[in-house]
């Protein structure tokens, strides 16, 4: 466990309304970690393989191999590669689909400065994760848009697929304890 706490805000980049999560993690926390815990944020499913974007270098999965551009991502922290505040790098999952996010090191902070018993913790977000493998953020906008126009030529096909809007699929809904709940169950 680390002294200092990183407050990340990632999001769902070219997602409209903006899908995001605000959450802490320790400095000590390996990226192949962080991509654990992104999962559990944004609400994904862990199929997929991932890699990281960080001063224009890739950090992946081991599956992703590793080259002079391309490091394991549980050889490194977070702590021994973001230094500052205001930092951003990129998370993308799935990489056929490209589910590309924008990670914000909002705050580097000592954990006497933050009043919670258990870290990682997810603070805020706003918006459902996306279905897995609906064909990336404009895939999934499509279906959206086919499960609320009944008269929509793909509406019947899409209910079958992935249920009704609002019953089954709620794109709005964000459920903040079940985060924290599930990442209380991720802590060793």
């Amino acid at each position: 466990m680390s002294d200092i706490v990183y407050q990340l805000k990632i999001s769902l980049n070219f997602s409209d309304p903006l899908i995001w999560r605000r959450f802490l993690v320790d400095g000590d926390t390996s990226l192949d970690e962080l991509h654990d815990l992104i999962q559990t944020v944004m609400g994904w499913g862990n199929e997929h393989l991932y890699q990281f974007i960080i001063n224009d270098r890739m950090y992946g999965d081991g599956e992703l191999g590793t080259s002079s551009q391309r490091a394991d991502s549980s050889e490194v922290t977070l702590g021994s590669l973001i230094k500052r505040p205001k930092t951003t790098f990129i998370y993308e999952y799935d990489l056929g689909d490209g589910w590309e996010h924008e990670v914000v090191v909002e705050k580097i902070r000592p954990r006497s400065q933050f009043d919670i018993a258990h870290i990682p913790y997810c603070l805020e977000g706003e918006q459902a994760c996306p279905l897995e493998d609906c064909g990336g953020i404009f895939g999934y906008y499509d279906i959206l848009d086919a499960l609320k126009d009944p008269a929509h030529p793909q509406h019947a096909e899409m209910i079958e697929a992935w249920g009704e809007l609002g019953t089954d699929l709620d794109p709005e809904s964000f459920e903040l304890k079940w985060v924290n709940d599930s990442l209380h169950q991720m802590l060793p």
